[in-house]
């Protein structure tokens, strides 16, 4: 068949929406009764968090749009105030499934002795009096309670914070207007509270409610004629001119300081809140009422992360899990020996991250290692890899890091590191002007008997050991000369103004990856128009770009099957008669959040497989700094393709894409496979057998997942 048309939006899920029923697909763990019961309070505290960040970044980029009268439709064919009309109705369905799946999970707690109690006047005189002393001892001295009147303007709401308002009027003074006063309840103290139990229950209440309970002490000459509990969201997302600023870092720091008191764009509201107060919020926050939203629960679901915390019977929450070893490094003494050795593939969370800390690490104290150079996105709040690369600094190594300050939401946390990085004798890069560095690697420059050796590490995931135990990634342990002069090219393009003519082995956005793409999936469809065996199969968070869908569509219409395991946003249809009925789509929700990118192409049965940092998206390919690398030692792609199958062949965690949009899970079948129980089995037995005759082969493994889901 002839290209289709970009311009046939019939063709395209668009990416806001899909984003929704990705996060319902997060919601389904939270009412699905084959899970513990504490670990489906915690995905439902998930899509709390999803939809917050969802709010601030992308609702309030499509206002900005609105605002300035953007008008031109997205693939799927609509503009920013069609989109916004469609979510609008989008996210208050889904608010109301939340509550819907609280109000449950609530009963749920209740049956097992756990009592979440809003309504304090049912409490017991013991508990009452618990609570009034916890109030005045702990509470009352951090609140600061917030009139409004003409010499007092309405004050300024934070982000997110969660607030009490309330209509005051003097005491003995009838007719006086009441006026407007609010309190924010202090994020510095637990939002849970547990009161003394009885009989082998458990009690626990919110704070916000203590607060509301006792508000008449923050106005003691006033009548309180009623109360609200409300939360707003405001825009999040950072505008920052970079060709105009002088200093980067500086210009981020003022811009997040202004993240607290963007527009706001969503107002959560207790359901029954009396008119005239909910009058005044509306008013004075300017507020549509479209993006008010009555909510017959407590406000901010997030706070059930809390209650996961709560010690409980093990049968309510999932069995641990410890990250295994990686044999072809445990056996080493020395890291880059073992690397010498052969190529390694590690596969986290199911094997331990310990490698890639102990990487660099050993670098840092290694007498014959010259330079280290590595790319930070993310990094954990007392990240081992900054301190050893500060140590390599201070032990008189070249250290170069790229240290990227744009990344959402860590700003703050990036720019802590990269002055501590600067202060420790680190050259430090912010990134290139309109890009971010979003690639996984490191580069360690090695003096060797035979010479210079260049030992690489390059992942689909963030250099942060915190969320290695929770993301699903992949990475590889490589000193194939190839590489190395890849990855050197790389660094030089970072630091300087050097763009390479060619690469040996990697594939680099913005310049370079997508063509990369579009040439192997086109190779697919001319293999099997010429009758060739074809098939590609690709594992992604997200999937929007146009170019690519249209590819796939293309090679799908010539005869190639193509199967998609993308965990988010997909914006291709699967079932459009002619062109896309050789696809499947599905995403895997489960207790780790699954962020590899792994892509494979048959060629002609000469398979080629791809890892990296970059997802199927615009952003990722045009506006990013992004790196695709090959696989190529046999065993190690025997590994990809197992994880692959795997996945594909999930009947618990995995839902499919129906035509219509919507995702199914997996018809009942004797065959229950669930993949991340699978690889956390074959890890356990891989490293058992590693370790026999050893004295960690005697320690028993336990399990344990943590669910955690966010959207890059």
């Amino acid at each position: 068949m002839g290209k289709l048309q970009l311009d046939d939006s019939n063709n395209y899920w668009n990416r806001e929406l899909s984003w929704i029923q990705f996060n319902r697909r997060v919601l389904s763990e939270a009412i699905d009764k084959e899970i513990p019961l504490f670990e489906r309070i915690k995905f439902l505290s998930i899509t709390a968090s999803n939809l917050d960040e969802f709010f601030m970044i992308r609702v309030a980029s499509l206002k900005d749009m609105d605002n300035a009268g953007y008008k031109k439709p997205d693939i799927s064919g609509m503009t920013p105030k069609q989109q916004l009309k469609k979510l609008n109705v989008a996210t208050h369905e889904i608010v109301d499934e939340q509550y819907s799946a609280y109000n449950m999970l609530q009963k749920e707690l209740g049956k097992v002795g756990i009592n979440l109690v809003r309504d304090l006047s049912v409490l017991n005189k013991k508990q009452s009096e618990y609570v009034d002393r916890f109030y005045n001892d702990y509470v009352y001295p951090v609140l600061t309670p917030m009139a409004v009147d003409s010499s007092r303007p309405f004050p300024l709401i934070r982000n997110k914070s969660l607030n009490i308002g309330a209509l005051v009027r003097r005491k003995g003074d009838e007719n006086a207007e009441a006026e407007f006063a609010t309190v924010q309840v202090p994020g510095v103290l637990s939002r849970i509270v547990e009161l003394p139990g009885e009989g082998g229950t458990r009690t626990i209440v919110l704070l916000e409610n203590i607060i509301e309970k006792n508000i008449d002490s923050l106005f003691l000459n006033y009548d309180i004629l009623a109360t609200c509990q409300f939360r707003i969201m405001r825009n999040a997302d950072l505008e920052i001119d970079e060709d105009e600023a002088e200093d980067l870092l500086k210009e981020i720091e003022k811009q997040i300081k202004k993240r607290q008191w963007g527009e706001a764009i969503r107002l959560e509201l207790q359901a029954g809140t009396d008119e005239k107060l909910a009058e005044i919020l509306k008013s004075e926050l300017m507020i549509k009422k479209d993006d008010i939203y009555n909510i017959d629960g407590p406000l901010d679901l997030t706070f059930l992360m809390k209650m996961y915390g709560l010690d409980v019977d093990t049968s309510m929450k999932a069995p641990s899990y410890k990250p295994q070893i990686v044999p072809e490094v445990y056996v080493a003494e020395d890291i880059f020996e073992a690397i010498r050795n052969q190529d390694i593939l590690m596969h986290h969370p199911y094997q331990t991250f310990e490698p890639v800390v102990n990487f660099v690490k050993q670098a840092s104290v290694d007498p014959n290692v010259l330079a280290i150079k590595q790319t930070l996105y993310r990094v954990s709040g007392n990240s081992p890899i900054i301190a050893a690369l500060a140590q390599a600094a201070e032990n008189g190594k070249q250290v170069t890091v790229l240290v990227e300050l744009k990344a959402r939401f860590d700003e703050e946390n990036n720019i802590v590191w990269a002055k501590k990085l600067e202060h420790a004798g680190c050259h430090v890069i912010y990134g290139l002007v309109g890009l971010k560095t979003h690639s996984k690697i490191t580069l360690v420059v090695r003096q060797e008997e035979d010479g210079i050796r260049r030992y690489v590490h390059l992942g689909t995931g963030n250099y942060n050991d915190s969320t290695a135990k929770i993301y699903t990634d992949v990475g590889l342990f490589t000193c194939k000369e190839a590489y190395g002069e890849d990855a050197t090219a790389v660094f030089n393009m970072l630091s300087g103004y050097s763009e390479p003519a060619s690469w040996n082995k990697l594939s680099v956005a913005p310049l370079w990856l997508k063509d990369r793409f579009l040439y192997l999936i086109g190779r697919e469809k001319e293999n099997a128009e010429n009758g060739r065996t074809a098939k590609i199969i690709a594992k992604m968070n997200s999937l929007c770009d146009p170019d690519v869908i249209n590819a796939l569509y293309e090679a799908s219409a010539a005869g190639v099957k193509i199967d998609l395991i993308v965990r988010g946003i997909c914006c291709l249809k699967v079932g459009i008669p002619g062109i896309s009925e050789n696809i499947t789509v599905r995403s895997i929700v489960g207790n780790y959040l699954e962020h590899s990118r792994i892509f494979y192409f048959e060629n002609n049965g000469k398979g080629e497989y791809y890892c990296g940092s970059a997802d199927w998206m615009p952003r990722n390919l045009e506006r990013r700094v992004e790196i695709i690398f090959p696989v190529e030692q046999d065993d190690l792609k025997e590994k990809l393709k197992h994880i692959l199958k795997v996945e594909l062949d999930d009947t618990r965690k995995a839902h499919n894409m129906q035509p219509d949009g919507s995702y199914t899970k997996a018809k009942k079948s004797k065959k229950v496979l669930n993949s991340q129980d699978v690889f956390c089995e074959e890890a356990e037995k891989i490293a058992k057998k590693a370790l026999e005759g050893t004295e960690e082969a005697d320690v028993s493994v336990t399990r344990r997942f943590i669910p955690e889901v966010h959207v890059e």
